[in-house]
């Protein structure tokens, strides 16, 4: 349940594809896509200045390992297996997180109904319930300036995603950086999750019961450190049971 404990790092070329063909499939099976749009990238290899992402045009129930678009900081396409280029707005928002933060390996963004409604939200995402308390105090917020097309969004960007694994997208969606793919996949769905439950507890018209910003930051603490306190020092268990899953229902991903 650690989201920030670095487990099962994508090094190889060939786990890196696999591990972002994964997410792609794995968000839409979920119900997080949203048509051709919003991205997930990765490094193409730990350290290195090249990123993958999706094809554009290509739902991502239809993303493989063998058709994601390797590309640069500045753009430039590197590999593009099928010809079709990147979405703009996708260079915009990952390049810029990618050059700035040497810790994030992946990169992941979101239209869903819940997140786009919470990011709409003049409070934000809230701490009240087990699963948003993993966020307390580690979220960030970027005011929104239109569709990401314009380059010089990225200073802005990186200014206010500061050193947070998440950032709120106002006015358009949620955002998440992960050490691994697994860990972005895990911090979003939790998430999403998190937008749901505020979005069901808001309109049921109930009292809403409010934690005390101290319960949230030790509960926010014990996701931290839930791998080191079960053991797991060199694989993420959950993520590989995500692969399971895939595997099983959606085996073309890895071709």
């Amino acid at each position: 349940m650690d989201t920030l404990t670095d487990t099962s790092r994508s090094t190889t070329k060939s786990d890196a594809r696999r591990d972002l063909a994964a997410a792609y499939r794995l968000i839409a099976h979920f119900g997080l896509d949203d048509s051709i749009y919003t991205h997930i990238s990765a490094r193409a290899e730990a350290g290195k200045e090249h990123f993958l992402i999706n094809p554009y045009g290509y739902r991502f129930e239809e993303v493989t390992a063998a058709n994601l678009v390797t590309i640069d900081l500045e753009g430039n396409v590197i590999d593009d297996p099928e010809s079709a280029g990147v979405n703009k707005a996708g260079f915009t928002i990952h390049s810029a997180i990618h050059e700035a933060r040497q810790d994030v390996h992946c990169v992941l963004h979101t239209h869903s109904v819940a997140g786009v409604a919470v990011s709409c939200l003049e409070e934000g995402l809230l701490p009240l319930n087990q699963w948003s308390m993993e966020f307390h105090g580690r979220t960030a917020y970027h005011d929104y300036e239109g569709i990401a097309l314009d380059l010089a969004e990225r200073e802005r960007l990186v200014a206010d995603l500061g050193d947070k694994p998440v950032m709120v997208l106002r006015n358009h969606g949620m955002l998440v950086c992960g050490r691994t793919v697994g860990e972005a996949f895990k911090r979003m769905h939790n998430l999403e999750r998190s937008c749901q439950a505020q979005l069901a507890l808001m309109g049921s018209g109930m009292e809403i019961r409010r934690v005390d910003p101290a319960l949230a930051e030790h509960t926010a603490r014990q996701y931290e450190e839930w791998d080191s306190d079960h053991g797991v020092t060199d694989h993420d268990p959950e993520w590989d049971a995500y692969l399971r899953l895939l595997k099983r229902i959606q085996p073309d991903f890895e071709g």
